[in-house]
């Protein structure tokens, strides 16, 4: 497949898996991506060949560097000691005792290879571990150790791994020259990454005490940096690529904050780069995983002297064993600190399960293992090399698997894993931890009450001049306050509708009677055409048909919704094209029928909550107050013609948006002097504005 092809392919690929995914949130992205990628490689038969050097610096060593860039710096310094114990003898540890393990199950496989295929599978995904182990409610020590062990646990499994198959090719194993590679590796490579990292920062620094301010140059500098430092480390320097970008991500972490003195909006631009990198990134790499199971997989399936069940029993075991030897460890680390924070040994003994179960291999072991050679160095075929492709892909699949099947039901938490590339900001949550204590508001909350005040500043504002595009702005802060009600509502209730779309079922009903019998009752008194008539029974079937949709079960009713929708615009989309050739009703005519039935439907609403019966349900205002604007709204349209938009009313709707965004400030300010939000979460808010106001700037200018 050319190049060009085989990237938009992917890219493609990712925009729909997140698409998927936002429909099943409980299923991590990265299982859909290797679902997806599995199924192109095996209906379309897609190869991408996969080269173990071109995908460690296209891919491996940017996302460490921005794992680097973004783990907490203050936990990672506390527990240097435990993490790199963690990240070298536990890997280590995973390699005898996994080596040996895979050498008793499977003696045609000679040990120097059982010990490789133990190495490669000892990495595991960084910020899979930080959502996983966040999700296990691992004691803040534990986590942060079992995530700082995930971030630089590659190196040394690539090291090991590395070793293992040269053992395996050429017979000859030498411990004194592997523990005195690995050392020069490793020390060079944090020497030299730290180094490097350290030049580009001093240059980067002159360059903007000397007023070279181009954010977008520095933005790629930033970009391009895990690849200089991969390229200098390894091809000059033999030594540890991966030690060196991650060593290069944390010192750029650390003294990031020097530019914001010179240029505050570099940050914004920086890291919004870095996320739609990683976002992409992180997606192909489990893409590409996919497209290669049927390689690593091929040659077992297919051979007719192997038992395929046998060997995927092979790899529950071999994954069973990586997570004995990971939990033993975590067991043995908690029973060490147990003085400082005392549980009970079954409380260790969880948190020691739960640990192993974290451990969810990625790429970074298919991409070790697809470079094992095919043959040895005296010619001869690499002895069982289709096994451990497959032992290596089945245990990436099943790491992943297991971890969201048995997590939540050891855990009681349906909260979904999360992967590289879902913008999970490690150091604000760590910052966040410290303040957890306190009584503040979550960001949903915060951003419901500052919508709310943005809101009663517009309508303060409104007046018969600016009515409609006040009305048009109150509708679209509505909906996003009614959107964030929704998503906490869905949080805490599972099968059931919640008490706040239920109240908003039977108001949109009550309201629809209205509609429908001023309708009738316009018909009734020939004040309307039969094609007015007609055309508002359509109306009214579609608006009927909208809330059955909503009524329906609620763990459904969202993809209906936007099933439904989609119609409705395709529909649109397709009268534009094809017009129809009978008349529509008279403009002027729909237009006050339109209007009366809105008047009708907020009378109705309104009589309907006057009665006593109702008075003592206590609907909630924010949904009656949507409901009441939608259609006040709806009758200025009518006033004005329909929906057709003048200058004039865009510069009254940009002026009320520049107010209602200075609202927003304000109420931020308010939370955050009365202690309601952390300085993390009010940074976050404000700079949410701050794309909402360059938007703005940018469509005035588009405008004009």
């Amino acid at each position: 497949m050319a190049i060009i092809e085989a990237v938009i392919l992917l890219i493609t690929l990712v925009i729909i898996a997140n698409i998927i995914g936002h429909y099943l949130p409980n299923l991590p992205v990265s299982l859909i991506e290797i679902g997806l990628g599995l199924m192109v490689a095996l209906v379309f038969a897609v190869k991408i060949p996969l080269k173990t050097d071109w995908f460690m610096l296209v891919f491996v060593a940017p996302l460490l560097f921005n794992d680097g860039r973004r783990f907490p710096k203050k936990e990672l310094w506390a527990l240097r000691g435990p993490i790199i114990g963690n990240a070298i003898f536990l890997v280590f540890a995973t390699t005898l005792i996994g080596g040996l393990a895979i050498h008793w199950l499977v003696p045609a496989l000679p040990l120097a290879a059982s010990f490789a295929l133990a190495a490669i599978l000892s990495p595991t995904d960084p910020v899979a571990v930080q959502s996983i182990s966040e999700q296990a409610d691992l004691p803040p020590r534990v986590l942060h150790l079992v995530s700082g062990e995930s971030l630089i646990n590659d190196a040394s499994g690539l090291i090991s791994f590395k070793y293992g198959i040269a053992a395996a090719v050429t017979g000859y194993f030498s411990w004194q020259q592997a523990a005195g590679d690995f050392l020069y590796i490793s020390i060079v490579g944090t020497l030299a990454g730290m180094i490097i990292m350290l030049i580009i920062h001093f240059i980067r620094l002159f360059m903007l005490q000397q007023g070279f301010e181009d954010v977008m140059f520095h933005t790629i500098l930033q970009l391009v940096t895990p690849f200089i430092i991969y390229l200098i480390v390894e091809d000059l320097f033999h030594a540890s690529g991966v030690i060196a970008v991650v060593v290069a991500g944390i010192i750029s972490h650390s003294s990031r904050n020097i530019f914001l003195d010179f240029l505050p909006e570099l940050k914004l631009v920086t890291e919004q780069t870095w996320s739609i990198s990683v976002y992409l990134l992180n997606g192909i790499v489990f893409l590409i995983l996919g497209i290669e199971l049927p390689v690593a997989m091929h040659n077992t399936v297919h051979n007719p002297l192997i038992n395929t069940s046998e060997e995927i029993l092979l790899v529950l075991a071999v994954w069973l064993i990586l997570v004995i030897v990971r939990g033993l460890w975590t067991l043995a680390y908690l029973l060490y600190t147990n003085q400082t924070n005392p549980k009970t040994f079954r409380e260790n003994i969880k948190i020691a399960v739960l640990s192993g179960l974290s451990g969810v291999r990625g790429a970074i072991t298919m991409a070790g293992v697809l470079s094992v050679p095919t043959v040895l160095a005296d010619g001869s075929p690499f002895p069982q090399r289709g096994l451990m492709l497959f032992i290596a892909a089945g245990v990436i699949i099943v790491s992943l698997v297991m971890a969201v099947v048995l997590i939540p039901k050891l855990t009681k938490v349906k909260a979904p894993i999360e992967m590289r590339g879902m913008q999970r900001d490690l150091e604000a949550e760590a910052a966040a931890e410290d303040e957890a204590a306190a009584d503040l508001l979550d960001e949903t909350n915060a951003k419901i009450y500052m919508y709310k005040v943005a809101a009663s500043m517009v309508e303060s504002q409104r007046h018969i001049d600016n009515n409609r595009a006040a009305l048009d702005l109150l509708a679209e802060y509505q909906l996003m306050i009614r959107r964030l009600e929704s998503q906490q509502s869905e949080a805490s209730t599972s099968d059931e509708l919640p008490p706040l779309i239920a109240e908003e079922l039977i108001l949109r009903q009550v309201a629809f009677d209205g509609e429908r019998q001023k309708l009738e009752l316009l018909w009734a008194e020939k004040a309307i055409s039969a094609k007015s008539y007609r055309h508002g029974k359509r109306k009214l079937r579609q608006k009927q048909v909208m809330l059955s949709v909503i009524g329906t079960s609620f763990n459904w009713h969202h993809v209906q919704l936007q099933v439904y929708r989609a119609w409705s615009i395709s529909k649109r989309f397709l009268m534009h094209l094809w017009p129809r050739h009978t008349k529509s009703p008279s403009e002027t005519e729909w237009q006050l029928t339109e209007r009366e039935m809105a008047k009708a439907g907020i009378k109705q609403l309104s009589y309907f909550l006057k009665q006593p019966e109702n008075r003592q349900r206590h609907y909630n205002r924010q949904v009656i107050y949507q409901i009441i604007v939608r259609y006040r709204n709806q009758i200025e349209n009518m006033k004005n013609g329909g929906r057709s938009k003048t200058a004039i009313y865009e510069r009254q709707l940009q002026k009320l948006r520049i107010k209602a965004l200075t609202s927003e400030r304000v109420a931020i300010q308010e939370l955050l002097e009365q202690h309601k939000i952390s300085w993390q979460l009010a940074d976050e808010l404000r700079k949410n504005i701050n794309y909402s106001e360059n938007a703005l700037i940018l469509a005035r200018t588009d405008t004009e």
